[in-house]
């Protein structure tokens, strides 16, 4: 019974923290990419190429972070089949430790990412980001 509600409880735990992430459209795909996009906030080809370069950079520290958070999360999914509580619950700080280094530099990549807007680009992001989530639709197509 103990392992159920521990199993709730990540859960719960990890659904916030997939709330608490950067902007959904970020992480969706290459918004800088999206025609519609583009059009909207007036991106110039340099700043096309800027968000690009600052995504490129950011990637390999991404894919290594996913990696290290899903590796932590198998571990754990592992322990709970167990029912070794004692090493379940020493165990979720390391897959919240995973996950709060990805977050981190992926907010890092945002931050750059918003720096390479104009005041007026970014209030024009924000509202088509939004709209295009309340929609439910991924840019170009899919996850990023």
């Amino acid at each position: 019974m103990k392992a159920a509600k521990i199993l709730r409880l990540l859960l719960a735990v990890t659904a916030l923290g997939a709330l608490c992430v950067a902007p959904a459209l970020a992480q969706r795909g290459k918004w800088w990419q999206d025609e519609r996009f583009r059009q909207e906030l007036g991106l110039t080809p340099e700043q096309t190429s800027r968000l690009e370069e600052i995504f490129q950079k950011h990637q390999p520290k991404l894919r290594e972070h996913m990696r290290v958070l899903d590796q932590a999360e198998d571990q754990l999914n592992r322990l709970i089949e167990k029912g070794d509580d004692a090493s379940v619950m020493a165990h979720m700080g390391v897959v919240e430790a995973a996950r709060a280094e990805l977050n981190k530099t992926r907010t890092l990549m945002l931050l750059r990412m918003r720096r390479s807007l104009t005041a007026d680009q970014w209030a024009k992001f924000t509202a088509l980001a939004s709209a295009r989530n309340r929609r439910g639709r991924a840019p170009n197509g899919g996850p990023q």
